[in-house]
């Protein structure tokens, strides 16, 4: 019958106008799988050298990822042709890879060299209820867009501030957002998930139908089935501060303070954020800092931020705007078509441990300094108590931080490049770099065990962070809904709960 399907294909390709060179011995199980695709979804699949192929590979954020080749990828507009994709992926033992925005730094995370390819880009549609209070997004979409229909109605809901991220990578990993003070993080915030179960079928998701599926999605990644839709809380959101401000290094002792105080007390204004990162500039051989202020209200000098604005900067983009446009200043800072890593970890608030990280990088970054077109910088975000309370909101997340951890600071670096010679010393210098950061933090009792799964590397052990307990109940979960295995090993990309 899979023979009979493979000729059926070449004769409708030779009836398109392609010329066709195959060995049809050397026809692999994914070869198999992309003819029964193309039968059964048609246009929905392009192979290697088709132009629409050839455009899907632009749309990865790291080149890293561009760089995969699969068998073909599908680019299904509906949750039944993810169904059926599934099902024909299944019969042919063929591995996969899902991709929402493709933001991911690492080769494999949602594209995937010699397999299949599902892009969710199609699954874009975008409706708020009647009542305002929940918007239902396609699992495809990039939040520059969603909040681009958002805005136009003062509405919004708790997602990336980045554009270009997509909705689900981001909500199934957690989802950092200018609103978690007020919010949580995005996936505190899903009301309901459409998801296409390892068998096929498919599932409303949520806290009364599949609570500890519901739980599990809440965090746990890729591991549990595929996402098709997000149904998120919103609420009403105008015009808000925003920008970037840019300060000498010299100031990084004042600023490390005034992210300690604000995580301190962002509990009595839970409309700030903050981003400080200490960015290094090859060209000129110096470090700079570089911090986004964003308050949830159209206020031009906040109390919560005082302590920021209070210090001489070099310039600022600070002003009254929307969400739309802080998401795409934000996305500007990141762009596409470089190599990239992205290490993570977490300690307590604490004002000395921000200043000595600091100096490690800095110590540490001559060992790169002069790798082609380098764009290191090392990121402090405070996670604060007014963010972490929401963490217990509808049954819980799978994340494994409560407010009784206290105020925390996750601490990242992203490092971006140009060439692939230069990949083994850059990712010897983040692992050294992370290693000895968690151990300081650790002799000074200051190490916390989370590990962000959205800012990870590929080595890092993400369920481990979330805690024996949260990751035995994932573990759990996992099992009693895709107990064949598909979304690890058939989907082996990305950070898998076994």
């Amino acid at each position: 019958m899979k023979w009979t399907a493979t000729a059926l294909l070449l004769l409708a390709l030779l009836g398109r106008g392609e010329s066709l060179e195959v060995d049809v011995a050397s026809i692999s199980k994914c070869s198999v799988a992309c003819t029964e695709l193309a039968l059964a979804l048609r246009d929905k699949v392009s192979l290697p050298q088709n132009s629409t192929y050839e455009l899907e590979d632009f749309q990865y954020w790291s080149n890293q990822q561009s760089s995969q080749r699969p068998t073909c990828r599908v680019t299904p507009s509906c949750a039944e042709d993810v169904s059926l994709t599934l099902t024909i992926l299944k019969a042919n033992n063929c591995q996969f890879a899902v991709k929402s925005g493709g933001h991911a730094s690492f080769a494999g995370a949602s594209n995937i060299d010699g397999a299949v390819t599902i892009d969710l880009r199609n699954l874009n549609e975008l409706v708020v209820s009647e009542s305002k209070t929940e918007v239902s997004v396609g699992a495809g979409m990039v939040w520059s867009s969603v909040y681009l229909e958002l805005d136009a109605r003062n509405l919004s809901v708790v997602g990336g501030r980045s554009g270009a991220i997509g909705v689900g990578g981001l909500t199934l990993g957690g989802g950092i957002s200018f609103f978690s003070g007020r919010y949580g993080w995005a996936c505190d915030n899903v009301n309901n998930y459409e998801v296409v179960f390892a068998d096929g079928s498919i599932h409303d998701v949520n806290e009364k139908s599949f609570p500890d599926l519901y739980f599990a999605l809440r965090g746990g990644g890729n591991n549990f089935g595929i996402v098709t839709r997000f149904d998120l809380a919103s609420f009403e959101q105008g015009k808000m501060l925003g920008g970037q401000t840019l300060y000498t290094a010299d100031n990084m002792p004042a600023l490390n303070t005034a992210l300690y105080n604000f995580n301190i007390n962002h509990y009595k204004d839970p409309y700030g954020a903050v981003i400080l990162a200490y960015v290094y500039v090859p060209a000129e051989g110096i470090f700079l800092a570089s911090v986004d202020l964003e308050y949830g209200k159209p206020e031009s000098n906040p109390a919560i931020l005082a302590n920021f604005t209070a210090i001489p900067s070099i310039e600022t983009t600070a002003r009254i705007t929307n969400l739309t446009d802080l998401t795409i200043e934000l996305n500007s800072t990141q762009p596409s078509g470089f190599r990239e890593t992205f290490w993570v970890f977490m300690v307590h608030n604490d004002v000395q441990i921000l200043t000595d990280i600091q100096a490690l990088f800095a110590s540490q970054i001559p060992a790169i300094a002069n790798a082609s077109g380098l764009l290191p910088a090392l990121v402090m975000q405070p996670i604060s108590t007014a963010i972490t309370s929401h963490f217990t909101s509808n049954g819980g997340n799978a994340l494994g931080i409560t407010a009784a951890d206290g105020a925390l600071l996750l601490i990242n670096i992203s490092i971006a490049w140009t060439d692939i010679a230069d990949d083994d010393r850059i990712m010897e210098f983040a692992a050294n770099f992370i290693s000895s950061g968690v151990a300081l933090a650790k002799s000074r009792n200051l190490a916390h065990r989370y590990i962000y799964q959205n800012y990870a590397a590929a080595p890092q052990d993400v369920f481990t962070g979330y805690g024996p307990i949260n990751k035995a109940r994932l573990q759990a979960i996992h099992q009693k809904y895709d107990p064949t295995n598909v979304f690890t090993k058939l989907q082996p990309g990305y950070f898998k709960i076994n």
